[in-house]
């Protein structure tokens, strides 16, 4: 039939087009499936070459870098893609990019480690319920904390020393309760800061002139405070114009918003209380401490809370007393309280110092000034003839983070002669910055060398430069005020921005293999430890 051979060769070539199609289809695939596993050897291959480099074999060059900057020793970077499984499969699905919703508004000044309600389960003796009680591990908070409504940027530095925005701290009752003291005037939607303070009614300013008539404020010798019941940290706001850097702190009490007052003026302040634990600074951290009218019971418990104050004080460092109850024969009367018993409270104050071997050196009007030695060589003697308190045993006297306070003296390091300043001079400010920390020349911060802190103020210089290029904000002088080192190491980041109207909370982890903060504050710059 006409029609069969046509059909019969169309069959044919319909088939074998098929078959060639299948043939192309198969080596197709297995040409793409050989790819895919040959690049996944070549992708695990760069990965783990990559990691030996990083941690097992580094280089000499890969060896400065970790010296000057101990992060970087820790990390080991993988740029390789990682959508191979381990099965062999191609693909896997993207990971899942863990988001957390917004607090309610009610949480904006929400501070985790400080809640009225968990505190109250706590003993009220000694003010063991306003230290940190942190929540319970299914108790914390997984959201993000939101700004108060209406919140606006806080004027720039220094004007924020003295205005604040309603909006950002919503808190009237310090203007009600403090008004005749001039700490602080509430005005339509903002907050002024005159600088007045229950013992300086003239103001912040005129009351360190005082101080300053009795001790050096100005020639870079006493760099570092620390302001104990700070208010709203006026007295650490007015002396930022000396070169001298507070930490204030105060409780998170009746007055709950003065840390936050602080803070919002662009002034260094940390949430704190002496109460049952360390506070949380190395030992020899501060040349001057302060107490104004901050109702420490400073001679109750055997005089811990001043044997703590000492602890904290570098030697040669000053404690500045005002308020009750010095000069209570012209006082006693407003205080409401018995000239008898302003009296004894006074001369047990004394007799603290005096075991602490402090030199009272001055008392004048409402203020009163000690000292503490430059080194422990006469005390040593004295405790010959009495034990109280007596030096501590050997510790760490830099260890802080949750740990108890003791009622006993902190020795300070060994010297040679009497008038040899215990762990090292300081170089006046702002000499002190640069110079290598007594702590690094002597040694006693282990794998840190003078040259490695060297090397580390350098590489913070290049950092800070490049941060500046990528981040112009950071450059404009204002834009920022209140900045925070998380792992500040030897508070090179900090040194870098010296000298912008910006300062540096410096943190070191309370678990760090090695303890730089003494470093920091021997640099005279200030932090804290945190356990993250």
């Amino acid at each position: 039939m006409p029609s069969a051979k046509p059909s019969s060769t169309l069959s044919f070539c319909t088939k074998t087009n098929i078959y060639s199609l299948a043939v192309i289809t198969f080596f197709c695939s297995f040409s793409y499936f050989l790819g895919s596993w040959q690049h996944s050897r070549g992708t695990i291959s760069t990965t783990a070459e990559f990691s030996l480099r990083g941690r097992c074999n580094p280089s000499q060059n890969s060896t400065t870098t970790a010296l000057n900057d101990p992060l970087l020793a820790q990390l080991s970077i993988d740029f390789s893609t990682h959508h191979a499984a381990e099965d062999g499969a191609a693909t896997v699905p993207e990971e899942k990019v863990k988001s957390y919703p917004a607090c309610g508004v009610e949480y904006s000044e929400y501070t985790p480690c400080e809640g009225t309600k968990r505190a109250l389960k706590f003993e009220r003796e000694r003010l063991i319920y306003r230290e940190r009680h942190c929540p319970e591990k299914g108790d914390q908070l997984k959201c993000r904390i939101p700004a108060p409504y209406g919140y606006k940027n806080p004027p720039a530095w220094p004007a924020s020393r003295d205005v604040a925005w309603y909006a950002n701290v919503p808190h009237t009752e310090l203007t009600v309760e403090k008004a005749v003291q001039n700490w602080i005037i509430y005005e339509g939607d903002r907050f002024r800061f005159p600088g007045g303070g229950t013992m300086f009614p003239n103001g912040a300013d005129a009351y360190i002139d005082d101080i300053g008539k009795m001790i050096n404020l100005r020639d870079g010798s006493i760099r570092t405070a620390i302001d104990t019941g700070c208010g709203v940290a006026s007295w650490g706001a007015y002396l930022l114009s000396r070169n001298i850097i507070t930490m204030s702190f105060a409780p998170r009490d009746t007055h709950e918003a003065q840390v936050q007052f602080a803070l919002e003026r662009g002034v260094p302040a940390l949430i704190g209380v002496l109460a049952s634990i360390r506070l949380p600074y190395p030992s020899r951290a501060f040349d001057m401490a302060h107490c104004s009218r901050c109702l420490i019971p400073w001679g109750q418990y055997d005089g811990v809370y001043l044997i703590e104050v000492d602890r904290v004080l570098r030697p040669g460092g000053y404690w500045v007393l005002s308020g009750p109850p010095i000069n209570w024969k012209k006082y006693w009367r407003g205080w409401e309280r018995t000239q008898k018993d302003l009296k004894a409270e006074q001369q047990t104050i004394e007799n603290v110092a005096k075991s602490l071997c402090w030199k009272k050196l001055v008392e004048k009007d409402d203020i009163a000034i000690w000292q503490k030695p430059i080194n422990h060589l006469y005390c040593k003697v004295n405790r010959k003839i009495t034990q109280n308190p007596p030096f501590c045993l050997p510790q760490d006297p830099d260890r802080a983070w949750y740990t108890k306070m003791e009622t006993c003296l902190t020795p300070l390091p060994e010297v040679s002669d009497s008038q040899e300043l215990a762990g090292g001079e300081l170089a006046k400010w702002p000499e002190r910055l640069n110079v290598i920390p007594p702590r690094i020349s002597r040694g006693s911060i282990n794998g840190v060398t003078a040259e490695i802190f060297q090397l580390n103020s350098e590489l913070w210089k290049k950092r800070m430069s490049y941060y500046k290029a990528v981040n112009n904000q950071l450059g404009q002088p204002g834009r920022y005020r209140n900045l925070l080192d998380m792992n500040a190491y030897l508070g090179g980041f900090a040194a870098a921005l010296v000298e912008d109207p910006v300062w540096v909370m410096n943190v070191v982890p309370a678990d760090a293999k090695i303890n730089t903060l003494g470093v920091i504050y021997e640099r005279g710059l200030i932090g804290t430890y945190q356990n993250w």
